[in-house]
């Protein structure tokens, strides 16, 4: 059996590298289409104060998009390194979307984003636009074939499990990349990538009018963030809201735990604003709840039940148990798989090929297998307590049962956060874009100061959202198919000690330099292009339209 603290060391190390990647690549998704408003104003326009700031907000962006690529790679390292045995039973799928996005996305991204800061005195201004949206598609694509694989993780469709190979096989890759898990996913990080964006220009730009400097550069830029912010922030929400609908229909689970919801309740379920959660006696001892919306959200409907964590712990025994029944098949017809692969009749000599009842032409292992094979996965979880799963007391499948249940506090508080956050967000944004209407009131000290203190919110909100994702989802690392005590590599703990410590390290120092050289640029402003200050306002006043 594997130890259980590498297991933890293992998912420690991928979580802190998933995390600090995850600081860099919303504000990667949202600053690439901002710059291409701006650009496409001064294409259209002509105004050259709208090229110095796609220049100057496109340096911010390239300084961001650097340390992501830097941090990125790493997490495709792992799989490989940490991950082993995961790799060799989803890599024929996992794989793909993967490999799609580095040849595809990622060589795009790259290429376009050369000519973007290269390319300003040998294109023309419609084909340096051009270039500049190809590099945002780019940007977004990788986001898409990323998610597709993450998607599959939730939600693994268009595969199946080959007990000859020990692999899931891909069966439908188009089921794989129109996932509903996946694009559901998809659609709701590039929006909250977009707000983190928006959020970024926005703050800046805030600070630059609280220091009465830059005026006429920084009130286009508020402008255009609190814009793009507002209906990002909307399109967020709404996203979010069709997030929990396909959870609730491929992770139940995840959605009760998100809510507490510790019993089934009459359809349709209130959703809980707020919980006194007691875990040891699986009980909320009060709660504050909005009737009727919860069933709403996570089914589309008035009469469907969400089932509680109760009636899915009863399930999930039931898995567990038809489980153990695959799990003892497959283990009887791999003991002797010699001779049991297509064409081995004729390199294995009869002699040497299995005979015997229980087998290779064990035909009730095989139909015991066929038959519980959707509740492998489950039956798997056993592994991490006995060796033989047909030996599993009831102790041991008792734990097995409540380890299919994430910790409910964190889950439920984490997914509050985030989506206050979100309608704080909202309400910024939609108070900034309502004093960009009369010119005046973008200078409101109290509106400039909130912008700049809600900076943080929209990283905040994204590594919560990827917290309750990602930890909701276990104990798996495909969901209902491979544990991830399973899923590990074959290391030592003090290897991985050193390699956390020095992972940890090495993003601090590069985090430390992001922020560092952020702030340096930010604070010279667009200065820094050699054009000069926009202190005033021009004379016709044409900002306030171009």
């Amino acid at each position: 059996m594997i130890p259980e603290q590498l297991v933890d060391l293992s998912r420690l190390q991928f979580a802190a590298t998933a995390m600090y990647h995850f600081l860099f690549v919303p504000l990667t998704l949202g600053m690439v289409w901002l710059l291409v408003i701006m650009e496409s104003v001064y294409v259209m326009t002509g105004n050259t104060v709208w090229k110095d700031m796609t220049r100057f907000w496109g340096k911010l962006f390239g300084i961001n998009f650097a340390l992501g690529v830097t941090t990125g790679i790493t997490l495709e390292f792992q799989f490989g390194t940490n991950w082993a045995y995961y790799s060799h039973y989803v890599g024929d799928i996992f794989g793909a979307p993967l490999a799609i996005e580095g040849l595809m996305a990622f060589f795009l991204e790259s290429t376009f984003i050369g000519l973007f800061f290269f390319g300003w005195d040998r294109l023309s201004r419609p084909q340096h636009l051009m270039v500049t949206a190809l590099m945002a598609i780019g940007t977004n694509l990788s986001a898409l074939w990323i998610l597709v694989a993450n998607g599959w993780m939730q939600n693994p469709v268009g595969a199946e499990f080959n007990w000859l190979t020990m692999r899931m096989e891909m069966t439908d890759f188009w089921a794989i990349i129109f996932n509903p898990d996946a694009q559901a996913k998809f659609v709701h990080t590039v929006s909250a990538g977009y707000v983190t964006g928006a959020m970024f220009v926005l703050a800046v730009s805030s600070w630059y009018l609280l220091k009465g400097r830059d005026i006429e550069f920084a009130k286009r830029s508020f402008r255009v963030a609190a814009a793009f912010g507002l209906a990002s922030a909307a399109s967020v929400i709404v996203l979010g809201d069709e997030s929990g609908y396909t959870v609730g229909e491929a992770q139940q689970t995840k959605l009760a735990a998100m809510e507490a919801m510790w019993e089934t309740e009459p359809a349709p379920a209130g959703l809980k604003l707020i919980a006194g959660i007691n875990s040891a006696q699986a009980k909320n001892d009060w709660q504050v709840e909005i009737p009727w919306v919860m069933g709403i959200i996570g089914t589309r409907s008035a009469s469907k039940q969400i089932p509680g964590i109760r009636e899915i712990k009863a399930r999930n025994r039931e898995r567990i148990e038809r489980g153990a029944i695959a799990v003892a098949a497959l283990e009887t017809l791999r003991q002797n798989r010699k001779g049991c692969e297509p064409g081995r009749s004729d390199i294995v000599p009869a002699a040497q090929r299995p005979v015997q009842a229980g087998q290779c032409d064990d035909t009730d292992a095989r139909r015991a297998l066929e038959s519980y094979k959707g509740d492998l996965g489950f039956g798997l979880l056993l592994k991490k307590y006995t060796a033989d799963v047909t030996k599993a007391t009831p102790e041991m499948l008792e734990m097995a049962v409540n380890s299919t249940v994430p910790a409910v506090a964190p889950m439920f508080w984490s997914f509050r956060a985030m989506v206050g956050l979100g309608f704080a967000m909202l309400a910024l944004f939609g108070l900034a874009f309502l004093s960009t209407l009369k010119t005046a009131c973008m200078q409101k000290p109290w509106l400039l100061k909130w912008a700049i203190w809600m900076l943080p919110a929209p990283w905040i909100a994204c590594e919560l959202g990827w917290y309750v994702a990602e930890y909701g989802r276990q104990p798996w690392t495909i969901y209902g198919v491979l544990p991830t005590h399973l899923s590990v590599s074959t290391l030592s703990v003090n290897s991985l000690y050193g390699s956390l410590a020095g992972f940890i390290g090495f993003y601090t120092v590069l985090l430390v330099v992001e922020v560092y050289l952020m702030q340096k640029f930010a604070r010279m402003g667009p200065g820094s292009l050699g054009t000069g200050r926009y202190d005033n306002e021009p004379a016709h006043h044409a900002g306030a339209a171009a």
